[in-house]
């Protein structure tokens, strides 16, 4: 096999940013188009948000934005509602947190929606676990209690 003599390839494109400092121009929603914000990724491409018209849908991420656009919960999306199917939806743009600020300054966005932060809706119930333990008890069964803070 011939050696490859160009410089190319996978590591070599991941390092690539194609921003180069220019600003892009602000989306606006159009017919068949909302803003959301991502309530919580599913995987495989599927999120669920939370539509600024007080509904929540199951998003698919477009195969062009798929591993190069990356979405996180409480990101700021503009997504195409299908007409076909009212409870599913379809992710366009990912809005940067300075592009979200801006909507919300144009009054696009509702004054109560929260940028940048990942709690942005209330956790279901039976999220996080609450228990309470007693030094003695523990020490009782045989287990160190410097063993328990290093967890």
């Amino acid at each position: 096999m011939p050696k490859n003599k160009g410089k190319g390839g996978k590591t070599r494109r991941r390092g690539k940013n194609d921003d180069d400092g220019v600003k892009r121009e602000l989306m606006f929603k159009e017919d068949g188009q909302e803003y959301a914000q991502v309530v919580k990724m599913l995987g495989n491409g599927r999120l669920e948000a939370q539509c600024f018209d007080n509904t929540k849908r199951l998003a698919t991420i477009r195969g062009k934005m798929r591993k190069k656009v990356w979405i996180n919960q409480g990101d700021i999306i503009l997504v195409g509602l299908r007409e076909f199917e009212d409870e599913k939806c379809d992710v366009i743009h990912k809005f940067s947190a300075d592009e979200a600020r801006a909507l919300k300054q144009h009054g696009e966005l509702p004054d109560t929606t929260k940028i940048n932060e990942t709690d942005t809706f209330a956790p279901d119930e039976g999220d996080g676990v609450d228990f309470e333990f007693d030094v003695d008890e523990v020490r009782r069964f045989g287990v160190s209690v410097v063993w328990l803070r290093g967890i």
